[in-house]
């Protein structure tokens, strides 16, 4: 029997690792910790978790250290989430940014240190927006970090901080940069549910730049089984290390509208309209996962139009669980012109 600790764990990312674990392995304790800012919700739970001995939900914030210390002290794995993580948003509200990714990952690698005879391994989800715009045909752990918004940078200083607590206190961590996640559970402020409830709503897709900038898109339930992964191997494998999860091949922006668009027939209200380029845009990235292949056998087994299919149809059928996000959709900013945009 184990006990998980997930921070962030009723986000996005976070809640599909946490209904993955809970579903899966039935002797597991999970603790699960979170602010529940706009983007987290108790409505992510497993189902029955609360009324279950295994599962507890803490409501705090992971920059309290006493808070963190109390957790950490019961669990054998840490899987630190919490993190501000839109990086729009982070142009016109950054101080949150580095408060929550910064400070936060301090106080959680402060009480790993303190219980690191306890806890087995401190697995840190950083993100691919470290690496800036690629330099290379695909981004290696070894690419250098470029990072080209607050949000980036602040994710650049957690994952070089936990790194240094390896380095200097020789804690059991790994850091994890996943490329782009989609899926179940994901605010209306990323790119894909926008796409999606656009089309739904009759509204247009509203695209940065020319809609050049291409990402790598990972299902969610294809990162999760990483992280099980992640959780279960020889640790002696894995801890000191940076790993890349991603699926080695980018699309851009503007295909990943037009599938939305193919899947969503007839999306006749819902044409494509470009707006200004986001300051900080990041050009192109596409992750080399050769790493983690070789040292878990890990591969993406969710072909992107297959999952998102899922993802459309998840959305149809859960209007009652978006809909309160409508008013968060767009964000005024500045755009690289100057010119005041909703994006």
């Amino acid at each position: 029997m184990k006990t998980i600790l997930v921070t962030g764990g009723a986000g996005f990312i976070g809640s599909n690792l946490v209904r993955h674990l809970y579903e899966k392995y039935p002797d597991y304790r999970i603790l699960v910790v979170d602010a529940l800012t706009y983007a987290g919700s108790v409505q992510n739970s497993p189902n029955g978790a609360f009324g279950s001995k295994r599962y507890e939900f803490w409501y705090g914030d992971v920059r309290n250290g006493e808070l963190m210390d109390t957790l950490v002290a019961q669990s054998d794995v840490v899987v630190h989430m919490a993190a501000e993580s839109h990086v729009t948003r982070s142009i016109y509200d950054n101080k949150l940014f580095f408060e929550t990714d910064v400070l936060g990952t301090q106080a959680v690698s402060n009480a790993v240190v303190k219980h690191k005879d306890r806890v087995e391994r401190f697995i840190h989800i950083s993100t691919s927006e470290v690496y800036g715009t690629a330099t290379t045909g695909s981004m290696g752990e070894e690419h250098p970090l470029n990072p080209l918004s607050p949000y980036a940078s602040a994710k650049a200083g957690a994952d070089r901080l936990v790194y240094s607590y390896w380095a200097t206190y020789k804690i059991p961590a790994i850091i994890v940069r996943p490329f782009n996640n989609y899926g179940p559970y994901q605010h209306l402020e990323k790119a894909v549910p926008r796409f999606i409830t656009s089309c739904i709503l009759g509204e247009p897709l509203t695209v940065h730049g020319d809609g050049s900038a291409a990402r790598d898109f990972i299902h969610v339930a294809d990162h999760c089984e990483a992280l099980d992964m992640l959780i279960h191997c020889d640790r002696d494998k894995i801890v000191g290390q940076v790993i890349n999860l991603g699926s080695g091949a980018h699309r851009t922006i503007v295909e990943i509208a037009e599938a939305v668009r193919a899947l969503m027939q007839p999306c006749e209200g819902s044409p494509i309209q470009f707006i200004g380029d986001r300051p900080g845009q990041v050009f192109r990235h596409t992750a080399d996962i050769s790493k983690v292949q070789r040292i878990l056998g890990w591969e993406p087994k969710t072909d992107f139009m297959d999952g998102l299919q899922r993802t459309v149809d998840w959305y149809r059928k859960n209007e009652q669980w978006w809909q309160p996000q409508m008013w968060m959709r767009h964000i005024p900013i500045i755009t690289a012109s100057g010119k005041k945009e909703m994006h």
